[in-house]
């Protein structure tokens, strides 16, 4: 009856999906012990800004912390919808943010990086209040979140616009992410990131010197975000000086891998273990 229940739940989400971002029925696999949800924490005077923060029950700090983007195209998401990423981390005894961020129309590139950055000054403000060591700050992201934890890790200027250092990155996790895609031909994006060729919103064209260490991870059936993304971006960042490790997971697709942090679907990659062990090493 299990198999049948996640079978369903994974033809639901392959259905329903807009470019990258689970449906909230995915929660229901999700167990609601173990850790406790702050939520609708205003990192800023928007309405989409704004984070949930999930701690371990009972666990004393300080610990590291974990702060997650999804995708959605840099137009649809809701936080709500990865409380698996928050489950997923805490039992790893972390505190985990995930945080929304303003969407296509409403701002361009680069709202979504400037909002990174903002989520991010306020965790280095607030973690400790939640067990969270401000000086042990991770950033991740899937697909576009892929893109925004990657890109304020990668231009300075985001954070120090909001008091902030690049310093405060211990390291960034960029899951199936778009790095490097131009030129662009629809017309959305061409107007989303200002231009066909606009090398100034690309993350790779602001490596100009070491960033944070990245572990990049994607599938290689991955049909929506093509992997020389990954490739070209951690090319880049070595060649500036950057530690840099990419894992590509054999078989799997753009959905398929951020489906593996979920619960009942862990075994279909290592990733959950593979962002644990990075964030352990750093």
């Amino acid at each position: 009856m299990y198999s049948r229940i996640k079978a369903l739940l994974v033809a639901s989400v392959a259905a329903t999906l807009s470019a990258c971002s689970p449906v909230g029925a995915i929660n229901l696999l999700v167990p609601k012990s173990g850790y406790v949800a702050h939520r609708d924490l205003a990192y800023g005077s928007d309405p989409r800004q704004k984070l949930d923060i999930y701690v371990p029950a009972g666990a004393k700090g300080p610990m590291p912390v974990l702060l997650f983007f999804y995708g959605g195209a840099w137009q649809s998401g809701s936080r709500a919808d990865y409380r698996a990423v928050g489950q997923a981390f805490t039992s790893a005894g972390m505190v985990v943010a995930v945080a929304d961020y303003r969407l296509y129309p409403q701002v361009k590139y680069r709202g979504f990086a400037e909002d990174a950055a903002g989520a991010l000054a306020f965790l280095h403000a607030h973690a400790a209040q939640y067990g969270g060591d401000p000086n042990r700050l991770f950033v991740s992201g899937h697909s576009a979140g892929a893109y925004n934890a990657v890109m304020v890790a990668s231009e300075p200027k985001f954070i120090e616009a909001k008091g902030g250092a690049l310093a405060w990155i211990r390291g960034v996790i960029g899951i199936s992410g778009p790095y490097d895609f131009l030129p662009m031909s629809d017309p959305v994006y061409i107007k989303m990131f200002e231009g066909t060729n606009n090398t100034d919103s690309m993350p790779l064209h602001h490596v100009d010197g070491p960033r944070p260490p990245m572990l990049l991870a994607t599938g290689t059936d991955d049909g929506t975000v093509d992997q020389g993304n990954t490739d070209r971006m951690a090319a880049k960042l070595k060649s500036a000086g950057s530690e840099v490790k990419v894992i590509k997971y054999k078989g799997t697709g753009h959905i398929g891998i951020i489906l593996s942090l979920v619960p009942g679907f862990r075994g279909k990659t290592s990733l959950r273990q593979d962002m644990i062990d990075f964030i352990r090493s750093h």
